[in-house]
């Protein structure tokens, strides 16, 4: 009887396992993969195309992150080539990038220009703060203030003067400089008092906005002039201007400068720089009464809570006391010698904004000197933040190249470093109506002659806005990589002009989204989307551990690939750490070797048509075939078939014989957040097995979870 019921048992197990294996394939859903020879759709050398970047951090945590056990756990994650950030042009500031070096000024102050004979190693560089800056702020900067509305008539803006006829040998309406106004909200205008500086404009313009904003909706606007606006015979000094015979409701102005006066500044005659440009010390803006009494509006005081200015450039005169010690910017020789590079070529770049050719010369021929790789240079940084026009980086970037290709005509120069958009950057019509800044820029170098002296285009990626991140926010990321490199290839770059992303995360402020789960599904999907779509290159951004801090809504999080404590030890790896490894380490074959990504379609989406899980299949040196897969599904597993197409040999394949699986996923990590830090727990590492695979073999993608699936492929059958 016990026999007999055994058996029972048994037959029911195995009828029940046969039920439920029905089940699974009833459910199992399709990756289907174009394997024809000649239809990849990218091809990539992960040493040059899968990067991370170093940017200024605290000068406090310099000594302490570039250790060898820091250095040790970072390079586990597996990027590969680094870029160099440059975070002093955001914070408006001219970069030494040597200590040493001479002053324009024999009395130690002026233009600065770093020395190019290597000397004691550089461990620490800094940023100085420009005297005459005028922005209250832009994207790039949220401290400091602007001289324009600052109160004090011993300071001035003046604007660059690399941007004048002397440097562009253009006409100085070429290149016309500008001061906005930012009101805050719409205030009865018809007057404004101007106190101008030397050099000073003989001819400008004063105007007013129609749109909502200027800068952030740049086509949806006209800049008027006030009827009394128009001075073709400026004298400098201090004027009041009666701009409308009765005050109208103005939000913004503009003062539109297009020529010179070419006196002279407060740094005097013996350097030509001094007199070129515009200057102004005080802006005030209001109504003049009947009785002639001007009543001012404008908030004057030394810090962001002034009445807001913006400002087309900015001289990079500066002195010694205007150093800001607290970021460190990290030096040159520790950044190459740290062994973060690997010993291969990092991408590096040079201040053009706020800063001068000759100082770039010297720092390329110091790298040369020492014998350090360079792979590319970064022209600037963000000039679409700092509120640039397209020409005018152009014209900074053509006098630029000049100097940088007299040294070494093999240099590779490109940008222009957008900031991380999801859309073309728009800005004022030129007179043919064009409001693209990069197809403007482009069109710029072609007039000039001087389109090959671009030899790739980079930008920023941060996708999302911060306060409005949520878990559909994954299903995204592929559709806006992909629109945006189409978006640059539209505007007219060539095609021939490689695309890199030199900095990227989910978004521009920090959160919670940044060490869950989600970051770690976001981080492959956007890898994966970004090779597949023919982007080149990409660089992870933060490399360095730089501690958890409150980001949107106050919830904790980090640019950064681990959590930090208060020294700045490494206490444990994010989720976007485990990704890193399985992009780095697993799916491609590290190394030199060329590896090849093919199109992938996926029928596993939502009821909204949300797909659910994307795939991204890779041809890589050793024979293997290696497919990510991102289950972006936060609740349930999902059952999958994969099956590659060749349409050549008019025949499908399939994993077959020993196929490994590594997935990471919310079973593998989950963040616990609190008030004060938050902590992983459990906090990895990837779950690893290895199947025997067959025609029929179904793979269980865990729900929230990156698996790669890797191995060689047979044919089995053909249509």
């Amino acid at each position: 009887m016990h026999r007999i019921r055994a058996i029972w048992r048994s037959l029911l197990e195995t009828l029940i396992v046969g039920i439920t294996l029905v089940s699974v394939a009833a459910v199992a859903q399709n990756i289907r993969v174009d394997s024809t020879p000649g239809h990849a759709a990218n091809s990539f050398v992960p040493t040059t195309a899968l990067g991370a970047g170093i940017d200024r951090i605290s000068t406090a945590a310099t000594d302490k992150l570039f250790t060898e056990p820091v250095m040790k756990q970072v390079l586990s994650a597996g990027w590969q080539t680094v870029s160099y950030r440059q975070n002093t042009e955001l914070f408006v500031e001219a970069w030494h990038w040597n200590p040493q070096g001479t002053w324009s000024d024999p009395a130690g102050k002026g233009y600065f220009t770093g020395s190019a004979t290597p000397g004691e190693p550089i461990h620490h560089s800094f940023g100085y703060l420009l005297p005459h800056r005028g922005f209250t702020r832009n994207d790039g900067v949220d401290n400091g203030y602007s001289r324009l509305t600052d109160g004090d008539l011993t300071t001035y803006w003046k604007s660059n003067p690399y941007l004048t006829k002397a440097f562009t040998g253009e006409d100085d309406s070429v290149y016309p400089q500008w001061v906005i106004m930012d009101l805050a909200n719409n205030h009865q205008i018809n007057a404004i008092r101007i106190a101008w500086a030397a050099p000073y404009a003989r001819r400008y313009v004063v105007q007013y906005w129609t749109g909502e904003d200027p800068i952030k909706q740049a086509t949806k606007g006209t800049w008027v002039a006030f009827p009394g606006g128009s001075i073709t015979n400026g004298a400098g000094g201090t004027v009041v201007l009666k701009l409308s015979a009765s005050p109208m409701p103005v939000h913004f102005i503009r003062i539109l400068m297009t020529e010179s006066s070419n006196t002279c500044d407060t740094h005097g005659s013996a350097d030509r720089r001094n007199c070129l440009g515009y200057a102004i010390r005080e802006l005030y803006l209001g109504t003049v009464s009947p009785d002639g009494k001007f009543h001012d509006l404008v908030r004057h005081t030394p810090d962001p809570d002034q009445t807001a200015t913006l400002c087309s450039s900015v001289d990079p005169w500066h002195e010694p006391s205007d150093v800001s010690e607290k970021r460190d910017q990290v030096g040159l020789d520790l950044f190459y010698t740290s062994g973060y590079t690997r010993g291969l070529p990092a991408m590096i770049p040079i201040a053009l904004l706020y800063g001068t050719p000759e100082d770039s010369v010297a720092q390329i021929a110091y790298l040369k000197a020492r014998g350090y790789p360079i792979s590319y240079i970064e022209m600037g940084e963000e000039p679409d933040g700092q509120y640039m026009l397209p020409e005018q980086y152009g014209a900074l970037y053509l006098q630029w190249a000049t100097a940088l290709h007299r040294l070494d005509p093999a240099l590779k120069l490109g940008g222009p470093i957008f900031q991380g958009v999801n859309e073309d950057i728009q800005v004022w019509p030129d007179a043919e109506g064009k409001t693209s800044w990069l197809g403007r820029f482009i069109d710029y170098l072609k007039a000039h002659g001087r389109l090959g002296d671009l030899a790739f285009a980079s930008f920023e990626h941060y996708p999302f806005e911060p306060c409005k991140i949520q878990w559909s926010s994954l299903y995204d990321e592929p559709a806006l990589i992909g629109h945006i490199l189409q978006v640059w290839r539209d505007d007219g770059l060539p095609s021939d002009v490689p695309i890199f992303i030199s900095e990227l995360n989910v978004a521009w402020n920090t959160g919670e989204s940044f060490v869950d789960i989600f970051g770690g599904l976001w981080l492959a999907d956007y890898v994966g989307s970004f090779l597949s779509a023919g982007g080149d290159g990409l660089y992870y951004f933060h490399y360095l551990p730089v501690g958890l801090y409150h980001g949107c809504n106050g919830s904790l999080g980090t640019f950064a690939l681990f959590t930090v404590d208060s020294n700045f030890q490494i206490q444990q790896p994010t989720s976007q750490f485990f990704a890193s490894q399985l992009i780095n380490l697993e799916w491609v074959q590290p190394g030199t070797g060329e590896q090849r990504i093919f199109p992938a379609a996926s029928d596993i989406s939502d009821p909204a048509g949300n797909v659910l899980v994307t795939a991204y299949p890779l041809l890589r040196p050793d024979g293997q075939w290696s497919v990510m897969l991102v289950n972006k599904d936060q609740e349930n597993p999902h059952s999958i078939r994969i099956k590659f197409h060749d349409d050549k040999a008019d025949a499908d394949s399939f994993f077959t014989g020993p196929v490994s699986l590594i997935s990471f996923g919310s079973e593998q990590y989950q963040w616990h957040p609190d008030d004060r830090a938050g902590k992983a727990d459990p906090d990895g590492p990837a779950a690893r097995s290895t199947v025997t695979a067959a025609v029929d073999t179904e793979f269980t993608l865990p729900r929230a979870s990156v698996t790669v699936i890797r191995g060689k492929i047979v044919a089995k059958r053909a249509k």
